[in-house]
């Protein structure tokens, strides 16, 4: 029996309710517009039309796929992140709203150091950072880096979906090795490392633990193994005057703080999150006898 698409929306937004999924008025929404091509208040004005058998198929399938713990932005391919909307595959992590603190601060930073500022972002992904970042800077020049060939080429992907080619590089670098020389020496590293305990990786929610990367994911023994060793490692990538600013887990900042110490970086910030919770710690270089003498412990 043909069903009309406010009909549709209610059964698809009441089956979700149904299988516990928290945001099902939104995700129903989202699932419409996929299938029907039409934006939000095309299907309020259409609501009373009936929906192309083809269309309601497809709906379904989605919702199916939902139903069985799919993440939403892996089933429609594309997610929104400080209003880019991104390509998003199971290559790469979905990207969190608590990842819109580096993000911002990353901004700030890229403006101060003025035109012409060099931005990293490390452990890119989809390119969230970095792409946020060229966008609402446009006298910055961005290089991403990620050591996933999959995921950098969803990353280039999205560089070319925002038509930023002309500034944003993408290049193929591991955060636990020491930075190449060649890339030279930026004004800003923001790196949204993976910090999961390794132990705890099985213990995530469903989705995130069946269906985004485990690279992605994985911090080592104690979710601390990328910190360390950005914050050795590729403090040469910066300049006297740069910043390195991390996202870090909940109950992290301390830690991350106490890297960056005994790596010599002063000047320390750390930022909240919409529920307050210490998520980016930043630092600034210390040029002492200690690093250039090589004593400080790796």
């Amino acid at each position: 029996m043909a069903r009309t698409y406010n009909n549709l929306y209610l059964d698809i937004r009441q089956q979700l309710l149904g299988g516990g999924i928290a945001m099902a008025s939104l995700e129903a929404r989202e699932i419409m517009r996929h299938v029907t091509g039409k934006d939000r208040m095309a299907i309020a004005r259409d609501y009373h039309l009936y929906v192309p058998p083809p269309e309601e198929a497809e709906a379904m399938a989605l919702l199916h796929r939902r139903l069985e713990g799919e993440p939403i932005a892996y089933i429609m391919g594309e997610w929104e992140f400080f209003g880019l909307t991104l390509e998003i595959t199971p290559d790469v992590l979905i990207p969190r709203v608590d990842t819109e603190v580096l993000a911002a601060r990353a901004i700030v930073l890229a403006k101060e150091a003025g035109d012409g500022a060099r931005v990293l972002d490390l452990c890119t992904g989809c390119g969230c950072v970095g792409l946020v970042v060229a966008a609402y800077v446009p006298e910055c020049r961005v290089t991403m880096a990620d050591v996933s060939e999959a995921a950098l080429e969803v990353a280039r992907q999205n560089v070319r979906l925002h038509d930023l080619s002309a500034r944003v590089a993408v290049v193929r670098a591991n955060a636990l090795s020491p930075a190449p020389v060649n890339l030279g020496a930026f004004d800003v590293i923001a790196c949204n490392p993976p910090y999961v305990e390794t132990e705890q990786i099985d213990t995530l929610d469903g989705g995130v633990r069946r269906f985004e990367p485990r690279l992605a994911l994985d911090g080592g023994p104690d979710g601390l193994r990328f910190f360390r060793k950005v914050a050795f490692g590729w403090r040469r990538a910066l300049k006297p005057e740069g910043h390195l600013l991390f996202e870090c887990g909940q109950g992290q900042a301390p830690a991350v703080r106490d890297i960056l110490y005994r790596a010599a970086y002063g000047h320390m910030e750390t930022l909240p999150d919409t529920l307050d919770i210490e998520r980016v710690v930043t630092g600034t270089p210390v040029w002492n006898e200690a690093i250039r003498d090589g004593v400080l412990d790796v």
